[in-house]
């Protein structure tokens, strides 16, 4: 059976017995970030640059790519694709070579990015500034949150980033807000993560802003992720 179709049937078991519950419970109703737009097809760049992190990468790849509606047939609604400066093959960490689904120069533009830690260019930061006007919500792993507040993007708002970069980051960015300790900070647009795997934890929160709490426990229970930071 290949992996698509026994994830379709082992997810929509988990949503029935979870009994999926849509947004705009009392609980998500309560919280200072609002649900995102429920679409039936959302677009998630990952920006890549040389030396990109594969986990920060993988982990939010696996998230999204194991989200399943269960809506009269399963529906997978995220489709995720990858953005460098070009179409070259990218070097990743450990030397995991990634060839790019499209440069900066012909990439579609997506609902959410998701920025790994990576050596970026002054080119591939532009492109994350212009495109993150219109997504739903930009996000960043690890020292990915360099890169965003290299561009603007964290002016005024709390951030988070790696514990081996807190002193590093405050010493570049004084006038941000790092917040040293929690597994990612939210506000609503944009959203920044500490290390590694926490950036499956952002992944999920960013589920469940768009498809409520019980999609997003489906997919980290098929992954077998125990953690449920990403509920906070």
């Amino acid at each position: 059976m290949k992996r698509r179709h026994f994830l379709g049937s082992s997810l929509a078991a988990t949503i029935a017995l979870l009994g999926a519950a849509p947004l705009g419970t009392a609980a998500e109703a309560a919280s200072p970030v609002k649900p995102l737009p429920r679409r039936g097809r959302v677009k998630v760049a990952f920006m890549l640059g040389d030396g990109a992190n594969v986990i920060d990468t993988a982990g939010p790849w696996e998230v999204f790519q194991d989200v399943m509606l269960h809506d009269g047939e399963h529906h997978y609604p995220f489709e995720l694709y990858t953005v460098a400066p070009t179409e070259d093959l990218i070097t990743m960490t450990a030397g995991l070579m990634v060839k790019p689904h499209y440069s900066i120069a012909n990439a579609p533009q997506p609902n959410v990015i998701v920025v790994p830690a990576q050596k970026s260019t002054a080119e591939s930061r532009e492109w994350l500034r212009t495109a993150s006007a219109g997504t739903d919500v930009t996000m960043s792993v690890c020292t990915g949150a360099f890169q965003l507040a290299r561009v603007g993007l964290l002016k005024g708002l709390p951030a988070t980033t790696h514990h081996d970069y807190w002193d590093s980051f405050h010493e570049e960015f004084p006038d941000i807000e790092l917040r040293r300790g929690p597994r990612f900070v939210d506000n609503g647009h944009i959203a920044t993560s500490g290390g590694l795997t926490s950036g499956i934890d952002l992944a999920l929160h960013i589920v469940a802003r768009y498809y409520g709490n019980d999609v997003a426990a489906a997919a980290a229970t098929y992954m077998e992720h125990a953690s449920d930071a990403w509920k906070a």
